[in-house]
């Protein structure tokens, strides 16, 4: 591991401004995956900012009867959170669903947020990657692709995004808050992470130096009849082949409202917006959920070893918003 300059700052603003000095610095909160991406030697930073202790680690009601989780709350406590449970409850499944139980006392808020791909080329320092050095040229594309991505992809790399949580809170419509440089702003999660394009290396529209404070949910009554439904290849401690976050509002037989995400099938926690879009004011059937399902995936590229993620996630969804109609009624 490359030598690095550790330091601890007492407040956001000089927190920012070190990083913003230093264009080979970065933030530390738990260290779950920038440290062992360190060991790796895929980042080298110069210097880290410890921010465990800078940023708030508590979840707390909003003026509006929403939802404040706090940038450094751990997996393990946010999972755990009452309020989580019973009105938010896919964002305690996704926890429960990832990691280990050491490392979600660990990870935090944030850091799940910004967590980097698992690709097996991302990983590898002897093969090329244009995530890890632009324009090296993407080895996944005619590799071993079978954990890829379907939508959303580009010629330039095909990683999918690895966080459960990020998943559901991109179906529950949260906000992140964050500081930087230029001052304090609040980002819709679905416009954090960003696909691909010519710009891989890029995981999200965050600049250098800004740092996640907390994270916003809003009080939307039908949140509460929300699930998180994950495949993965065994049953702990294993990523997403594809996984489904929704939550839906059901009356009478009648969807009302519904919100759906996708994990393991795009560089960025998918929102089903064309499924989404199809569902509303349709009667509760699994052959409208079928249907709405093959809308949002018409568009999907399948590699030579992922097709299966087509069917397994039409069928996935079918299954979570089956499982809601009944719950929700």
């Amino acid at each position: 591991m490359k030598p690095y300059r550790y330091e601890r700052s007492e407040d956001v603003s000089g927190t920012i401004s070190t990083i913003a000095e230093e264009p080979e610095g970065a933030f530390l909160a738990g260290g779950t995956n920038i440290v062992d991406l360190m060991k790796l030697g895929v980042m080298s930073p110069d210097m880290l900012v410890d921010v465990r202790r800078l940023t708030p680690d508590d979840v707390e009601e909003t003026e509006d009867g929403g939802v404040r989780i706090g940038a450094a709350v751990t997996n393990s406590d946010l999972a755990a959170e009452r309020t989580i449970r019973s009105r938010y409850p896919a964002i305690s499944e996704a926890l429960l669903s990832g990691a280990s139980a050491q490392l979600r006392n660990m990870a935090t808020t944030g850091g799940n947020l910004l967590q980097r791909t698992r690709c097996v080329y991302f990983q590898d320092t002897t093969t090329p990657c244009n995530k890890r050095e632009p324009g090296s040229g993407c080895s996944a594309i005619e590799g071993h692709n079978k954990n890829h991505a379907i939508l959303g992809a580009s010629e330039h790399c095909v990683a999918t995004h690895p966080s459960d949580m990020a998943v559901a809170m991109t179906a529950l419509d949260a906000f992140v808050v964050t500081h930087g440089p230029d001052g304090e702003r609040r980002i819709p999660i679905e416009e954090l992470h960003r696909l691909p394009g010519s710009e891989p290396e890029r995981d999200t529209i965050l600049e250098h130096g800004e740092l996640i404070t907390a994270v916003e949910l809003p009080p939307t009554a039908f949140f509460s009849n929300s699930k998180y439904r994950k495949v993965r290849e065994r049953a702990s401690y294993a990523f997403a082949l594809v996984s489904v976050a929704a939550a839906m509002d059901v009356e009478d037989g009648v969807i009302r409202d519904v919100r759906i995400a996708l994990g393991g099938v795009a560089h960025k926690p998918w929102r089903a917006t064309k499924a989404e879009e199809a569902l509303r004011g349709e009667p509760v059937s699994e052959a409208n959920f079928r249907a709405a399902a093959e809308i949002e995936l018409e568009d999907a590229e399948p590699l030579s070893g992922n097709a299966y993620k087509i069917p397994l996630a039409r069928n996935v969804i079918v299954r979570t918003l089956s499982d809601l109609s009944e719950e929700g009624r």
